[in-house]
């Protein structure tokens, strides 16, 4: 792909301290720097993707955790829904997902009880608190093989599917050097962008991220870099407009996400991770052994000899 065909835009925005951790400004939180910045991106997009294409499938993932995707898909979101766009914001990273408790949704049921059809479309659906243009899949309860559904006939039919109704669906994935999900996924996507947080990414984790992207084929689209430090002075003529206030409240550098646990990539290791149980339960056996069905049937479908 030419250079030209790349983006990368900074996205700028303020964290306020909970305890010792910080979390990334969402939606109508953004700093009047944050808003333009995915506005941008916004723009940007328009010009790397098909324009005879009804809905753009943007996948969104980073080489390690903690760099801020979930926080650039649901800000991407929530910008595009502003346009008038029709938008679907999928969480797809089902085995630590975020995007739900970000937006204050239920987690479930989501994409996985999609995939293992256990749901419907219209069940699994939410409508945003913000813009009834933008809808939400959580990622649903955790399945014990994501990598799987996230590659499966199925996925790419519920996206095929879903594309009939929407301009934009933007898919939060997981980080690519962790598990293979995102390079799985990434089939299904008309692109991907890399989320990248400032002095925080190795040379070498960027390096290792962006040559599984090219072994797997996947188009990638450009950066999106996280956790600016923005100077006032850069937006100091901004001051005069009251609206632009949110600045000053918010302080003066871009998100933290410094969020004090561990991806847990592994199922079984989930318990301890969540603190949100209420809305998210980890699947007993018999629910386990229906995702584990609906897979083989499928490739059973699909390989009629390998099941004579």
């Amino acid at each position: 792909m030419s250079d030209k065909k790349k983006i990368s835009a900074k996205s700028f925005g303020a964290g306020k301290k909970s305890g010792a951790n910080l979390n990334g400004a969402i939606c109508d939180k953004l700093t009047f720097a944050a808003s333009e910045a995915y506005k941008l991106l916004r723009t940007n997009l328009q010009f790397v993707l098909p324009e005879d294409k009804p809905c753009k499938i943007i996948g969104i993932t980073s080489p390690l955790r903690s760099e801020g995707k979930s926080t650039t898909a649901v800000n991407l979101a929530y910008t595009i829904a502003q346009s008038g766009k029709r938008v679907l914001l999928i969480d797809a990273d089902m085995r630590l997902p975020t995007v739900h408790t970000k937006l204050s949704m239920m987690g479930s049921p989501g994409l996985s009880n999609l995939l293992a059809g256990l749901n419907t479309e219209r069940e699994v659906l939410q409508i945003s608190n913000y813009y009834s243009n933008w809808y939400i899949m959580a990622a649903g309860d955790v399945p014990p093989n994501p990598s799987e559904l996230l590659g499966s006939e199925r996925m790419r039919t519920a996206l095929e599917h879903l594309s009939g109704f929407f301009d934009y669906i933007i898919v939060d994935l997981p980080p690519v050097n962790i598990v293979s999900d995102a390079l799985v996924a990434s089939h299904w996507t008309d692109g991907l962008i890399v989320a990248v947080r400032q002095n925080f990414t190795t040379g070498h984790a960027l390096q290792d991220c962006m040559y599984q992207i090219q072994n797997v084929r996947a188009n990638f689209l450009g950066f999106v870099l996280t956790d600016v430090a923005v100077g006032e002075s850069a937006y100091k003529r901004y001051g005069k407009y009251g609206r632009y206030g949110k600045y000053s409240r918010y302080g003066r550098y871009g998100y933290g996400y410094g969020y004090g646990y561990g991806y847990g990539y592994g199922y079984g290791g989930y318990e301890s991770s969540y603190g949100y149980a209420s809305s998210r339960k980890k699947m007993d056996q018999e629910t386990a052994a229906a995702y584990h069905e609906a897979i083989l049937n499928k490739q059973d479908q699909n390989n009629p000899k390998a099941s004579e």
